[in-house]
């Protein structure tokens, strides 16, 4: 049963003309005083989240896009101040891409984190799949080497979750030796403490669920990491069959749990007065979406050239791309008023009876702040009321 409400916020700056015939992504670049702007539309967003009830905000992190649509490089760092503008909210890291940190460098300001917030930081862990991003700082992206990308955030979490639980550890695999064997202060050193290590244990951790090869819920259910999966940058809903073979993994795991335990699912909600007006409104934010991350591989069964065309506004509009009556008819938005959305997320509800987490609310590419707020404090006020929500402790 529901009883957690969030919401995923990539980051997107102001984008000023969106749709599928304004500029495209490649030709955006913002100067750094528009840039830093984030920092504003943040606090605003998680002031009104948590004067709502709302239980998490969640955002990702990630570098150099100057095209501003995701402007967030340090999410532990944000966190620690917003947690000193609000009294409750959590906050969600959607997520800490490993490959970029060094494993016990993450480790340690995630405890930081979690000491001066009191808990209120969520641990999450990705493994990055932008290559300007990820191979920049030296590591190769889902996007350039998958395998050796997986090798490496494998060993990364290992480490992580070593250095949270154990009063003192080694390891040793193919990219880390920790700590290397070294004299210090007339002994030789064999083992390391992280220091500090976090209050919070065992840490909650999540993970996007992406792939969903078995490989990656068998190391998972292993690390005690939850999955995160949808948010509208796809064609369909929650897939069925991820779910069941979640929940089956984590069962053979030794959990006891039922179908959509251990799970957020995101789908972006749109609330107006008629669906036809929720939709219309809606529309040109799937259409940013659909533009940022196509090209990336998140929209399944787009063609080569439905991809092309997303880069030049000429052709975009004309291009065959899934319209958003398409894309709420296939589940993966909800647009409707506040009645038709409440009576959709009681089916997922009932559908999935170990769900307790969903991320909800109008955050997709292009959203100007006024509208994503609005969004929130509709969703707040006339949805969630409806569900039994747990307000953070």
């Amino acid at each position: 049963m529901l009883k957690y409400f969030g919401s995923l916020y990539a980051g997107h700056v102001d984008l000023e003309d969106i749709g599928l015939d304004a500029t495209a992504v490649n030709d955006r670049r913002f100067d750094n005083d528009h840039l830093i702007t984030i920092f504003d539309r943040v606090e605003q967003m998680v002031k009104v989240m948590d004067d709502l009830g709302y239980h998490s905000f969640w955002a990702a992190e990630h570098h150099f896009q100057h095209e501003g649509n995701e402007t967030i490089p340090n999410l532990l760092l944000l966190y620690v101040h917003l947690a000193n503008l609000t009294k409750q909210l959590k906050f969600g890291c959607g997520f800490n891409i490993n490959p970029m940190w060094h494993p016990l460098r993450l480790a340690e300001d995630y405890a930081t984190a979690d000491i001066l917030t009191n808990g209120r930081v969520i641990f999450g862990v990705g493994r990055g799949y932008h290559s300007r991003e990820v191979d920049t700082f030296g590591v190769p992206s889902t996007d350039t080497d998958s395998d050796a990308n997986r090798e490496m955030f494998e060993e990364q979490v290992e480490i992580i979750m070593k250095a949270f639980n154990e009063e003192s550890f080694s390891f040793k695999g193919k990219h880390y030796t920790l700590p290397p064997e070294v004299p210090y202060r007339g002994y030789t050193l064999k083992e390391i403490t992280l220091v500090p290590r976090p209050k919070h244990l065992p840490v909650e951790t999540w993970q996007p669920m992406v792939s969903a090869s078995q490989r990656a819920m068998d190391f998972m259910a292993k690390h005690n990491i939850q999955a995160v999966i949808g948010g509208g940058a796809v064609t369909g809903g929650p897939s069925d069959d991820v779910i069941k073979r979640w929940t089956e993994t984590l069962s053979n795991h030794g959990y006891d749990v039922e179908l959509g335990s251990r799970l957020v699912i995101g789908l972006p909600t749109f609330i107006a007065d008629t669906e036809k007006e929720a939709i219309d409104q809606a529309r040109k934010y799937l259409e940013e979406d659909m533009k940022m991350f196509a090209p990336l591989g998140f929209f399944r069964g787009f063609s080569p050239e439905m991809i092309e065309a997303l880069g030049d506004p000429r052709r975009a509009p004309t291009a065959g791309l899934p319209t958003m009556e398409e894309t709420v008819a296939a589940g993966a938005w909800l647009c409707g008023t506040a009645e038709q959305i409440t009576e959709r997320i009681m089916e997922v509800q009932d559908k999935y009876p170990g769900l307790e987490y969903m991320h909800v609310g109008c955050s997709r590419q292009g959203t100007p702040l006024n509208v994503m707020i609005e969004q929130l404090e509709r969703f707040g006020k006339e949805v969630m009321p409806k569900f039994n929500v747990a307000i953070p402790a």
